[in-house]
């Protein structure tokens, strides 16, 4: 159940109450493909950094270890440690970014694994009974990520197929949440808008799928490649048409700067592999901008990575230990690295709660957006 606490502009402040945690919004999904942040962070190192919600995928939990032996193990929360909200998308996006071969038909997508070759069908029923598996508190809607930029008749096939496979996607979480042996009765459903960069595709199917009642909306297929102008163009015309009652998820999205300008727009919800990606390879992220700690200017920096942060990195670590242990390709920098990102991550969902609580969002946008995605 979503709550909607305040709003500045379009730019919302909420709670969003689940079986497993009340989560306070707008919010950044901490990203655990496998069941764990790459980077070496544990679901217990979550806490440490105010994680809200941890994000897993599908995809590859299907692939290995499998869903049917994580529902052995008495499903993610369980086999991870993660007591709070876990999100897990469909596949969707994975089948059509990784799979070396798919046919996609009405019934749902053939096609070949990317670690062993073997080939697999997933439809809306299968989708949903993986998530049901894994057991997570909140299920992403199987749906169709078109390639982009894609032919304008094409996508609004594809939108058109994505709809009848949320309807599928509705019926089967209604099956399986009524199972005796279902890890998880209280799974939530969020469906996904679709439509390329064409905008009267994005907001007929907006207007469509906001009749069906969902937990949740998100906004995927962005952020594939478009230029960052052509996204925030799409999420003006198509959220006025989201159910205000409901959280909105910004699929995939990104960096500071795109959170701030997601947030202005309406957007209560972010997911991103990109800080921890960028911190394994020494990038990190500050409140004067980012920098590339294998920077030789770093080798005998003895100040921590952000005198503004408060992490327990930043508290206890110098800029120059970090260089050093990343090159020399030791596990601990890439797991201080990612930890501080994902804190600076989490640290500023929690300023921008706290200046829409005080009203003053605008002034805290207009003071940043220049600042968090300068490079020194």
């Amino acid at each position: 159940m979503y709550k909607l606490l305040k709003q500045e502009g379009n730019a919302r402040r909420g709670e969003f109450s689940t079986v497993h945690d009340t989560v306070q919004t707008p919010a950044f999904m901490n990203v655990a493909t496998c069941g764990a942040i790459k980077g070496a962070l544990s679901a217990y190192d979550l806490k440490d950094i105010h994680t809200q919600i941890m994000l897993s995928n599908t995809y590859h939990l299907h692939l290995r270890p499998g869903d049917h032996i994580v529902k052995q193990l008495g499903g993610l929360h369980k086999m991870t440690g993660w007591d709070g909200i876990i999100l897990t998308d469909s596949g969707g996006f994975q089948v059509f970014s990784l799979a070396k071969l798919r046919n996609i038909k009405e019934e749902g997508v053939t096609f070949n694994s990317h670690i062993d070759g073997r080939r697999i069908f997933m439809g809306p029923e299968e989708s949903m009974q993986i998530q049901s598996n894994l057991g997570s508190t909140i299920a992403m809607a199987f749906d169709e990520c078109v390639a982009n930029p894609s032919e304008y008749g094409y996508t609004k096939d594809s939108v058109a197929r994505t709809t009848r496979w949320l309807k599928r996607c509705i019926d089967e979480m209604a099956r399986l949440n009524q199972l005796e042996d279902t890890v998880n009765p209280n799974q939530m459903l969020f469906g996904i808008n679709q439509g390329g960069v064409y905008k009267d595709l994005r907001v007929d199917h907006m207007k469509e799928i906001a009749e069906l009642g969902l937990d949740g909306y998100a906004v995927g297929g962005l952020a594939v490649g478009e230029p960052t102008e052509v996204m925030y163009e799409v999420l003006d015309e198509v959220l006025p048409f989201a159910p205000k009652d409901k959280p909105r998820y910004l699929m995939g999205v990104g960096t500071p700067v795109n959170i701030l300008e997601g947030v202005m727009r309406g957007i209560d919800i972010f997911d991103c592999v990109m800080p921890s990606r960028n911190a394994r390879h020494g990038h990190l992220f500050t409140w004067s901008g980012i920098i590339n700690i294998n920077n030789a200017k770093y080798e005998i920096d003895d100040s921590p990575i952000d005198s503004e942060c408060d992490c327990p990195v930043c508290q206890h670590h110098t800029r120059a230990y970090i260089r050093h242990l990343l090159k020399a390709k030791e596990m601990l920098g890439m797991r201080l690295a990612v930890m501080h990102n994902l804190y600076f991550y989490n640290t500023l969902m929690t300023k921008i709660r706290e200046h829409l609580d005080d009203g003053s969002y605008k002034d805290f946008y207009n003071q940043y957006r220049e600042i968090l995605d300068k490079r020194i």
